[in-house]
């Protein structure tokens, strides 16, 4: 349970005073609140009857069911939480992505998990802010095989963090909608826009691990390619990796110096 602040303690010492209930209790719904996102609640408290559930929209179920008077005062403590939660910038979520694996021609849909941000109430989770400061809330968040991403549609941002480096990039007049990382050729990832399937290494990287990156070569793109993303496992198939660089060439993703370079190093290791 994450630690209050002063100021949420005093939150919860004001509405304990106003619905009659102990800041324990309190505590214990605000919790119940914010892990149902504002418009919901599983509770479980002797000074509710016990067990019970709130909705957001009248739907509320006590163990003592014919109290209409407790059901009143729940339901008021509910509404009033869910409204102080939802004036909290960037607590409650407001989506996330659906990233995918895919592996030999298919795909698995993979929920992705969502962020629960900073706020006055609250003591902030070191662990939880992972993205660089000063970019605001994101739009949406998702995590898949070790990579989280967040994506910041008002300020044309997505933060992408993987082996402990945080990266990022300017996502240009791209709608992102989610990720699928390509298994069995170095991981690359890709992500889904209005333009489709588009390799993450195309946009231009704004900063990593909150510092500019090092300006590109003479003659390639803006976006620094990872050479991960090309770099194949013992065995792998090297003419496939050829036709997928060929693929990207084709798209205008890779120059052609990327892309003489990069299959050069594919056909040394052959």
């Amino acid at each position: 349970m994450q630690p209050l602040t002063s100021e949420g303690q005093q939150v919860v010492n004001a509405l304990s005073q106003r619905h009659g209930f102990s800041p324990d209790a309190v505590t214990h719904m605000l919790f119940a609140v914010l892990n149902g996102n504002g418009s919901m609640a599983q509770f479980n408290h002797p000074e509710f009857s016990g067990s019970g559930q709130w909705m957001l929209g009248g739907m509320l179920m006590l163990s003592d069911m014919f109290n209409q008077g407790l059901k009143g005062r729940v339901d008021a403590l509910c509404g009033e939480i869910s409204g102080i939660l939802a004036n909290q910038p960037g607590l409650l979520r407001q989506g996330s992505f659906q990233s995918q694996s895919q592996s030999g021609g298919g795909q698995q849909s993979q929920g992705a998990g969502a962020f629960m941000g900073d706020s006055s109430l609250f003591v902030p989770d070191p662990t939880a802010h992972w993205w660089p400061r000063g970019i605001g809330s994101p739009s949406a968040t998702g995590s898949q095989n070790n990579v989280r991403y967040a994506y910041f549609a008002n300020a044309r941002r997505l933060a992408v963090e993987t082996n402990g480096q945080v990266w990022v990039y300017d996502t240009l007049d791209h709608q992102i909608g989610g990720f699928s990382q390509q298994q069995g050729m170095g991981g690359s990832i890709l992500f889904s826009s209005q333009y489709g399937s588009v390799n993450l290494s195309s946009l231009p990287v704004v900063s990593i691990n909150g510092e500019p990156p090092a300006s590109p070569h003479p003659g390639t793109s803006a976006a620094p390619m990872p050479d991960s993303d090309f770099t194949t496992a013992p065995g792998a198939d090297v003419f496939s990796a050829i036709e997928r660089l060929a693929d990207l060439h084709a798209k205008g993703i890779l120059t052609d110096d990327e892309f003489a370079r990069k299959k050069s190093e594919l056909l040394s290791r052959f």
